[in-house]
């Protein structure tokens, strides 16, 4: 992907079933109140394990960088670019690192950064999904999408939601903002993305799509 003239970016893949019992284990002693409160909150014991082995796995590894037990990472929420309320993108209170963290099927995508930075983990969907929700993205997009074979659509659609929701991530507003809005591709390789962001696809399981992008003013090619 385009990497950030001299910035740092790690990328993780978590296994929620390979990891779902260690994380369990931590979580009691890791995870603040209001994430043992969300976790507690889920009906489905799959999004829960999913929860917490995100939650669990990007505190260690917050910790690991900012060289402090995962139990005293603070986390907090950033100002909604759209209505200021505290519901914005998550950070880490106090420390100059960025993260992200997205969650799909029993796969978990974490990555942090110095600049900031957002990433997004997609089972591919069935067709009707992609019927449903093409005309939704930017009008270059929905027009790629109706020339592919109908065989590839879905493959193409989920890689495309993808680079659009690890953007929106990285800007803070998530599905807040108009699909259509930005143009992100839906070929192999990403489109020029939005002005200052580098947007790059990680390579991830067989049957999901994932991508990354991270703030960029100059950036090289890695």
């Amino acid at each position: 992907m385009v990497v950030p003239w001299g910035s740092t970016l790690s990328l993780w893949l978590v296994n929620a079933l390979n990891q779902g019992e260690r994380a369990a284990r931590l979580a009691p002693r890791v995870l603040d109140p209001a994430e043992r409160r969300r976790a507690a909150a889920f009906s489905r014991l799959e999004d829960r394990r999913r929860y917490v082995v995100a939650h669990v796995a990007v505190r260690v590894l917050l910790g690991a960088r900012l060289g402090v037990t995962a139990d005293a990472v603070r986390l907090v929420r950033e100002p909604c670019p759209s209505c200021g309320a505290p519901h914005g993108k998550p950070a880490v209170r106090g420390a100059d690192a960025h993260f992200s963290i997205s969650r799909s099927g029993d796969v978990v995508l974490i990555g942090i950064a110095d600049v900031p930075v957002g990433v997004d983990i997609e089972q591919v969907p069935r067709p009707e999904v992609v019927a449903e929700l093409s005309s939704s993205l930017h009008r270059k997009e929905a027009a790629e999408l109706a020339a592919e074979p109908d065989h590839t659509k879905p493959v193409a659609f989920a890689r495309t939601w993808a680079r659009k929701e690890a953007y929106l991530k990285a800007i803070g507003t998530g599905l807040s903002r108009d699909l259509a809005r930005d143009y992100v591709g839906t070929g192999l390789r990403p489109g020029t993305g939005p002005p200052g962001w580098a947007l790059g696809d990680v390579a991830v399981p067989e049957g999901y799509a994932g991508a990354c992008a991270l703030w960029a003013r100059r950036a090289v090619r890695a």
